[in-house]
């Protein structure tokens, strides 16, 4: 029995390259697009922020001497290529979805509007949220929180390299410790890097809960769905 009525998946843009250190690979993707299909066939209602970090890395050293505005919506581009990348691999499992972008672009995605997003949901399609939030300065994450608060979204789902969240990185120290659950309040305090601390506020101030859960373990996103303890829950 599904745990959560509608999903926001926040992925990185660093899972769509899979082994490489930039770009897309086409396997990976596919893997990621059976099991969202998975899901949505199991009747919850998903939708999905991707990050720009592989297509963006490979133009980052460009980018370091580029005004930062110029730089972030280059940035919010490069979503939009991973999103029809996601798109159309989730196409192909015969699933119905929508790329909806926060920058008006007619002949590549929809442009965002909430209701219409809802809609989309409600229908059963996957929607893909594209270009962050059109605004420099905020992070995908923001704009998973963001876009999760305006659809009503049960839960953040962040698919990470790593199975929750830990008082230090653990693929740096051995010892680190992992948490079952943790508040808002300690992953500020302590600094952790799980998202950026202006979603982090904004998830505590309208008390949407966050799970973070390790995506490179198949079957992860239907376990998590189904409620079963994978990862970290912050509440």
């Amino acid at each position: 029995m599904p745990a959560f009525k509608r999903i926001l998946l926040k992925l990185s843009g660093e899972v769509l390259a899979g082994g490489a250190s930039f770009g897309i690979d086409s396997e990976k993707v596919k893997d990621l697009a059976r099991e969202v299909a998975a899901v949505a066939a199991a009747g919850i209602q998903i939708a999905v922020v991707v990050g720009g970090g592989n297509i963006f890395r490979g133009v980052a050293a460009a980018a370091q001497n580029m005004d930062r505005v110029t730089a972030d919506h280059m940035g919010m581009l490069a979503t939009v290529i991973n999103s029809l990348a996601l798109s159309d691999a989730l196409e192909q499992t015969g699933v119905s979805t929508r790329v909806m972008s926060a920058i008006e672009m007619r002949q590549v995605a929809e442009p965002y509007i909430r209701r219409r997003a809802m809609r989309h949901l409600e229908k059963g399609r996957i929607v893909i949220f594209a270009a962050g939030t059109s605004n420099p300065y905020f992070s995908t994450d923001t704009a998973a929180t963001l876009r999760a608060l305006e659809i009503k979204a049960d839960i953040i789902a962040k698919a990470t390299r790593v199975d929750g969240v830990y008082d230090k990185d653990p693929l740096q120290f051995p010892d680190a410790v992992k948490y079952d659950k943790i508040t808002y309040l300690e992953v500020l305090a302590q600094g952790l890097r799980v998202m950026d601390a202006t979603s982090v506020a904004m998830c505590r101030d309208n008390q949407l809960p966050i799970i973070v859960f390790n995506l490179n373990t198949t079957g992860n996103i239907m376990r998590m769905s189904m409620g079963e303890p994978v990862g970290t829950v912050i509440q």
